[in-house]
């Protein structure tokens, strides 16, 4: 890639294949950036580049910057896992140009005050932060927080993230008040009554460690509750992280209803099953957990045939003393944000445009991030640019994350981003 500057306010990206699912576009275009702005996107010969400079992209793929809509960034008051500023470092060198941050911090992201804070320019943020607040005072799963304020104050969506709403009448009223508000009720989908005290997925794996496993009823059994509630209320329903075949099933039938019924899956998910805890090796602890080899090709199917909607990383950062104990009491999470794309590509048979509206286009849709997800005129100059082919290993100390809890350290992966450019100005790559 050629030389120039990280701030020029006018410059070209050239010769790169351009992948934009929102309008179809798969071609050798040119794309001028100004002030921020995409402002041209077309043949050389039809755009005026005098005095702008140039970033030769030519043998790379050009396509709207990443979206990851389940991301936690643990600030505020848990900056020992993570921080605002290397979580979205870890999102820039992965290709993400915008991060939904989950609620779950300390305090709880439950108010205007902390929603504002995250986006504060003091938390050094490297890449577009949209806060997700608590769909719930506490998250305790009682009294409904303020949607309205907390939209108009930068929040996406809401969910108790991690803590379900297992009461109907709740889960009732936040979809009704979030359908009158325009934004998504996302549902970490666990009876928790059923999976107490346990740390793995049930089935022969668990039995031969002798650890505790979840049921995948419950998380069918929250999600068909859920789409219910949906289908009465009229609301946009996003089920996170779904893992289960059962779950997958339920959202296929509402989605042939056409009920407003989204969901995400994450790539672990899509790349593990639980006989990988064989080790009990923490990096492979998760919620929901790692499912059975059924359910993970369930999630593949899914990927392919448009029933699951986006693939997002729930970058889950756990400091190294946290994840080195027994794995019953170890936390549940891993990282995320810099492997994702390699793997999407692996799972979509190298399926560029399939790729990218997994990725960029359909995450934006789901949380109405409007002129992003896109790389028409017009749209923010969130853009990346990526080699499907180029070979790279994962490691600790290449990581951007603060912390290193990821089950692919080691991994061999073909497919890396060159660059990651946010508003217009390159926050990732090589400018050589």
């Amino acid at each position: 890639m050629a030389k120039q500057s990280k701030t020029a306010n006018r410059w070209l990206i050239r010769g790169g294949r351009v992948i934009d699912p929102a309008r179809q576009t798969n071609a050798l275009l040119d794309i001028l950036i100004e002030d921020g702005q995409i402002v041209a996107v077309g043949k050389a010969a039809e755009i005026n580049v005098s005095n702008s400079e140039v970033l030769d992209a030519r043998g790379m793929i050009v396509a709207p910057g990443f979206i990851d809509i389940h991301v936690h960034l643990r600030e505020p008051g848990q900056s020992h896992k993570e921080t605002i500023a290397t979580g979205t470092m870890a999102a820039a060198a992965g290709g993400f140009t915008s991060v939904c941050a989950m609620p779950n911090t300390s305090p709880i992201n439950d108010s205007v005050e902390i929603t504002r804070w995250m986006q504060h320019p003091e938390r050094a943020a490297v890449v577009n932060v949209f806060p997700i607040a608590a769909a719930t005072i506490g998250s305790k799963g009682e009294q409904l927080t303020d949607y309205r304020n907390l939209r108009e104050a930068g929040a996406v969506a809401v969910t108790d993230d991690g803590k379900p709403i297992l009461e109907d009448a709740i889960m009732r009223a936040a979809l009704r008040v979030a359908q009158r508000v325009g934004i998504p009720v996302i549902q970490h989908a666990e009876d928790t009554r059923l999976t107490k005290g346990c740390s793995m997925n049930l089935g022969p794996a668990s039995f031969r460690l002798g650890l505790r496993g979840m049921p995948v009823e419950a998380e069918a059994g929250v999600v068909e509750r859920d789409i219910e509630l949906a289908r009465e209320t009229g609301a946009h329903l996003h089920v996170a992280h779904l893992s289960t075949a059962p779950a997958l099933e339920a959202v296929r039938r509402a989605k042939r209803e056409g009920l407003n019924v989204t969901c995400e899956v994450t790539p672990h998910h899509l790349e593990f099953t639980d006989e990988a805890v064989a080790n009990y090796n923490s990096n492979w602890k998760m919620n929901p957990p790692l499912r059975s080899v059924g359910d993970r090709n369930a999630l593949a199917r899914g990927l392919l045939d448009g029933s699951i909607d986006c693939v997002a990383t729930d970058h889950a950062p756990h400091a190294l003393h946290e994840k080195q104990v027994e794995f019953d009491r170890a936390p549940f999470g891993v990282t995320g944000l810099e492997t994702a794309l390699p793997i999407v590509l692996d799972q979509t048979n190298r399926d560029l445009m399939r790729t990218v509206d997994l990725l960029s286009a359909r995450p934006a849709q789901i949380v109405n991030l409007s002129g992003r997800g896109t790389l028409m005129k017009g749209s923010h100059a969130d853009v990346v640019v990526f080699d499907p082919d180029e070979e790279w290993i994962f490691t600790a100390e290449g990581s951007k994350s603060k912390s290193k809890n990821s089950p692919f350290l080691g991994r061999r992966f073909f497919g890396r981003v060159k660059a990651t450019i946010v508003g217009g100005r390159i926050v990732h790559g090589t400018t050589e």
